[in-house]
This record gives structure tokens, C-alpha cells and sequence, in this order.
């Protein structure tokens, strides 16, 4: 099996295979079984998207009530064979901080700097994590620059210097974010076949150096500053929906794809929305710096790379 693929779960019923033993490669059965741990196969988890024949959730998708929960490993031995393609969809929406840049290395380069120059050991999970909690109080302002209020947050548990001009130096850092080693090409793959819309909720300065960062792939972007609110709000959504209809484009022509089951994966599902989970804590316990979901939702599509989904689309 080629690495990084995953269950492709199609909740429309298009674009089925003639034979599954035409692609055998490129085809897994969503599972029958309880969840069981994700296997690995080379340097890529097989983790596919289970839940497609269930009753619960919009497209037969679950929500499971343990947020920690992860797909289970595939299961040969049921389910019908699914094809993704170029013809599936018109457009790709994504979460831009989380999914195609690397907020979490940002973060935590910025704060290692901080701590390296106090003299101070920092556990940087344990400061992911703290700074998702930050993002769920309902102080919580715009990001990133509410990284200069979580910092305080942050600096008063490690014992880190705190003030002013060390929370500007912590939205300097989120802002200079990379992307992820993959996103760059991939977007470029997917965008040959698909229009790309960006869903972010970064304020518009800073979306305009992720795009960059990204070598500016999207056809369309969507912002905080532009919708008024953030994700998982429903009224975002509606908000490009509302956008993307003036283009002949409706729900059932878009695929969003994210990281976050919080702010994306949840949301999309009970709008409507065909989705895809690209798991980028692939191996890493707990949600990071995302804040974590009340539930775990079954995506319709799972990959843990961006660049796996860039091959399954041309498979």
C-alpha cells in the first residue's frame, strides 16, 4: 500500500471503482470493527476514516464521545470500494494555521527562545497545551495577537519573564510561522485540479504572510477580519457559502480539509460539508495546541500529510 493513504469514505456515492481489483493499491474498506490502535506501514500510519455506514452525524459519520479516541486501523473484510478524483469537487477549502502552517513550531520556537535566554527548562507540550486552554477563555481576542495575553498565561506557569515586549516577540513568532515541509507542493498539485479557498482564522495581516509563506495558492480567502467571527461559529461558514454561491458553487462541490477537529472537522460535518482530516499530530498524544474537541468526529477522508492526499486526488 502505497504510505500515507488512507480511507476514502465518499458519502455521495460518486465516482465508484468498476472492480476493486482494477487499483487494489489504492483502496481501503471503511471498518466494521470497534476502533482499534492505528498500524503503521513504513514512515506513514494507515489511518482510515470509519464511521461511513453508521447512523449517526450528517454523510453517516459518527461523533464519538472521547475526544481522544482515534480511528481504527482498516478492515479488509467489509465496506464498498471509493474513489476520490479531480471530478469529485470544484473546490478545496482550508484551515490555514494548524494544517498547511506549522503554528505549534512557531509557538514553541518562540517561547525556547524566551526560556533559553531566562535560563529556564520548558516543557514544550505542556506549553501547547496550556495555550489551548488560553485560546477557549472567553477572554480570548484575535489571533495572533492574542499570543500577547497567552504569553502572560504562559510565562506566569514556566517561569518565564513576563511583559509587554516579550508577548509582542510571541506574536512576531506565531506571524513567522513556517509552512509545513509538504503544504508548498501539495497545493500546488492540488491546485492543477481543484479552485483553493483559504478559511483561516488569522486576522488578514497575518494570512497575508502565511500566504506567502505558501507561495499564495488560493483562489479566494476568508479571514476573521473579513467574516467577523471565528471557527467553529456556524455564521463563518455560512459566510463563504454565501460567497462561493455567486460562483455556481454549492456545499456539495466543496471539500473542506483541516487539522482541527475543534474548529473544522465537527462544524463541517453537521453543515453538511464533505470533509477531510489531515492529522498533523500523527503520532503525538493529545490535540497540541488546538484546542481539543467536546467529541471526536469521523471524517470523511483521513490522511496524516497533505501530500498524501495530493496522491491519492491523482492516484
Amino acid at each position: 500500500m502505497p504510505p500515507g493513504l488512507s480511507v476514502l469514505t465518499f458519502p455521495r456515492g460518486r465516482h465508484l471503482r468498476k472492480s476493486c481489483a482494477e487499483k487494489p493499491l489504492h483502496i481501503l474498506y471503511a471498518p466494521q470493527q470497534p476502533p482499534r490502535k492505528p498500524r503503521t506501514e513504513g514512515s506513514q500510519e494507515v489511518v482510515p476514516a470509519s464511521g461511513a455506514h453508521g447512523h449517526e452525524g450528517l454523510h453517516g459519520a459518527k461523533e464519538n464521545a472521547d475526544p481522544q479516541r482515534r480511528p481504527s486501523s482498516p478492515n479488509l473484510t467489509g465496506g464498498s470500494p471509493l474513489q476520490l478524483t479531480p471530478a469529485s469537487f470544484k473546490v478545496l477549502t482550508f484551515d490555514v494555521v494548524g494544517t498547511l502552517i506549522d503554528f505549534e513550531t512557531g509557538l514553541t520556537n518562540g517561547l525556547q527562545a524566551i526560556a533559553e535566554e531566562s535560563g529556564v527548562d520548558l516543557d514544550g507540550e505542556a506549553a501547547l497545551a496550556l495555550y489551548g486552554e488560553c485560546r477557549r477563555d472567553h477572554r480570548a481576542g484575535k489571533f495572533p495577537d492574542d499570543l500577547a495575553r497567552c504569553y502572560q498565561i504562559i510565562a506566569a506557569r514556566f517561569g518565564l519573564p513576563p511583559g509587554d515586549t516579550q508577548g509582542a516577540r510571541m506574536v512576531e513568532a506565531v506571524a513567522a510561522s513556517p509552512a509545513f515541509p509538504d503544504s508548498v507542493a501539495a497545493l500546488k498539485r492540488l491546485g492543477q485540479h481543484f479552485r483553493l479557498v483559504a478559511m483561516t482564522n488569522a486576522q488578514r495581516w497575518a494570512f497575508e504572510r502565511f500566504s506567502t509563506a505558501l507561495a499564495d495558492p488560493f483562489w479566494k480567502s476568508f479571514t476573521t477580519d473579513d467574516t467577523g467571527t471565528e471557527k467553529p461559529d456556524p455564521a463563518f461558514f455560512e459566510h463563504v457559502f454565501a460567497d462561493l454561491s455567486g460562483d455556481g458553487i454549492a456545499k456539495a462541490d466543496i471539500l473542506h480539509v483541516a487539522q482541527s477537529q475543534y474548529h473544522d472537522i465537527g462544524i463541517s460535518r453537521r453543515l453538511g460539508l464533505t470533509n477531510c482530516w489531515i492529522e498533523r499530530r500523527h503520532g503525538r498524544a493529545g490535540y497540541g495546541g488546538t484546542i481539543a474537541p467536546e467529541s471526536f468526529t469521523e471524517p470523511d477522508f483521513h490522511f496524516t500529510s497533505l501530500a498524501a492526499l495530493a496522491e491519492a486526488v491523482e492516484a
